[in-house]
């Protein structure tokens, strides 16, 4: 098995470092990271800016890019093979409900879907990587059960299937207390913060993106509930946005728009 490890906290980050650690034991694993932090790039490729690949004296290669950029790079030319799976993380704080919309974490485990790679985007509950020795434990336990029809697919043995996302989020909380694994729908959260406004050396205002609102819908079958209960939640994602239930709606307002033309 062959996996591509990549994060949005950068190459040095704790959750990716215990995430190399416990999935090298189960499969090849390589690492392409940003060089720096980058939540909330979510899909982000640099187009108009060069990039470069380094590499740091444990191995891990870096890149001065978004984590879509890292995937896009490995996937296009840098790996020169194609891995079996694109995990992303372990990202230092949630990434339930709407963060998944910004989220660059689940950006980079989207990028290898969309080149037909299943992916698995993973992140701990609260910041500060409280507990990310289970965090990791518990990556590699859903890993690891997956393998074998991974395996199945890439040996031939098993028709291929249409790749899938999955974004995972574990509680920060000690192996004993974790409950399992559920699956789970996105909540909601409420309205952002209010943006933080300062006053720079120079006397013009500057403007900060306020922080991430309480949760809005967390009720049971959603993430929110699930981690809160002790569960580690897992949730298949698709990229199609189409609002399939209003495409009616939407085709009567270009009918009447057509018939006046």
């Amino acid at each position: 098995m062959k996996i591509l490890i990549c994060n949005d906290d950068g190459y040095q980050a704790s959750g990716i470092v215990a995430l190399y650690e416990a999935l090298k034991t189960i499969a090849d694993v390589e690492v392409v990271a940003p060089e720096h932090n980058n939540s909330a790039k979510s899909n982000a490729l640099s187009l108009h800016t060069p990039m470069y690949v380094q590499t740091a004296a444990n191995g891990f290669r870096y890149i001065n890019g978004t984590p879509a950029d890292c995937v896009h790079i490995a996937l296009t030319g840098l790996l020169g093979y194609r891995p079996d799976l694109v995990v992303s993380g372990i990202n230092n704080g949630a990434n339930m409900g709407d963060d998944t919309i910004y989220s660059g974490t689940v950006g980079a485990a989207m990028e290898g879907y969309l080149f037909g790679i299943p992916a698995i985007a993973f992140s701990q509950t609260e910041k500060g990587w409280a507990h990310i020795d289970v965090a990791a434990q518990q990556a590699r336990n859903l890993v690891q059960q997956l393998i074998p029809s991974l395996e199945a697919v890439a040996e031939g043995a098993q028709p291929s299937v249409p790749p899938w996302l999955l974004n995972v989020n574990i509680p920060n909380l000690p192996a004993g207390q974790v409950e399992g694994f559920k699956v789970c729908r996105l909540g909601r959260r409420h309205a952002a913060e209010r943006v933080i406004m300062q006053t720079s050396p120079r006397g013009e205002t500057m403007y900060w993106i306020g922080g991430a609102g309480q949760a809005k819908e967390a009720g049971e079958g959603t993430d929110f509930y699930a981690t809160a209960q002790g569960y580690v939640s897992i949730t298949p994602l698709q990229v199609d946005l189409t609002d399939h239930e209003r495409l009616p709606y939407w085709a009567q307002t270009a009918a009447k728009l057509s018939h006046k033309h």
